[in-house]
């Protein structure tokens, strides 16, 4: 092979590698920080949210009932596992989900003593367009163990679900969840047979990167 044809498939190569590289760029990852198609969110970053501005996290006796309880605070923490360009599936290692200062209109419940959130860590999946996916981990189901206060003492309702989903939003960074069901796995005739948990969390942080939004792609 003469000069000329070395050097012109030399430079055919490195065109197609760059050509690779820029796509893979544009593509970007599932979950970036700043902006869409930002920065990607590197494994092992820890992303939080707080229920955003102004909401409450709710536990629903019925589908969008108003029966319930209501909790003023929560928040959850989750490890970033896998971030593969987008469009694709990132995962994460959900390790904190918490609910507290709660209060509950239920017949006959006079106060919310705890809620606890058992069996953590969970797996999450987020995909690209928009969904997010809540699964059991190794320890055990997705379970919330309620201890509510009535006038003859405290009671114990243990609750579970099969997953849970969510809807992320790059306009305010949040994630919904919206009358999300759990069954009654223990507790007297008393606990409600059902609980629909929904919230609003945002906006969702890359604690990791100095706070910085993150955005799904």
């Amino acid at each position: 092979m003469n000069k000329r044809a070395l050097s012109a498939t030399a430079g055919a190569a490195v065109a197609a590698v760059l050509a690779a590289t820029s796509a893979a760029t544009a593509a970007g990852s599932v979950l970036t920080t700043g902006s869409a198609g930002g920065p990607a969110v590197a494994v092992g970053d820890v992303v939080a949210a707080s229920l955003s501005s102004g909401t409450t996290a709710k536990i629903a006796t019925t589908s969008g009932g108003s029966t319930g309880i209501t909790c003023n605070a929560s928040g959850f923490s989750a490890t970033v596992t896998g971030n593969p360009a987008a469009p694709g599936t990132a995962t994460e290692t959900l390790n904190s989900h918490t609910l507290s200062s709660c209060t509950t209109n239920i017949f006959g419940a006079t106060g919310v003593q705890s809620i606890t959130v058992n069996n953590l860590p969970y797996t999450t999946s987020v995909t690209s367009g928009g969904s997010l996916t809540v699964s059991a981990g190794s320890t055990g189901p997705i379970q919330t163990t309620l201890k509510i206060n009535t006038v003859l003492g405290v009671t114990t309702c243990v609750y579970r679900a099969t997953g849970l989903t969510a809807s992320p939003s790059n306009t305010d960074n949040s994630l919904t969840f919206t009358n999300q069901l759990f069954t009654k796995a223990s507790g007297p005739g008393t606990c409600p047979a059902n609980g629909y948990f929904s919230a609003k969390y945002g906006p969702v942080q890359d604690i990791t990167q100095g706070g910085a939004a993150v955005f799904v792609n």
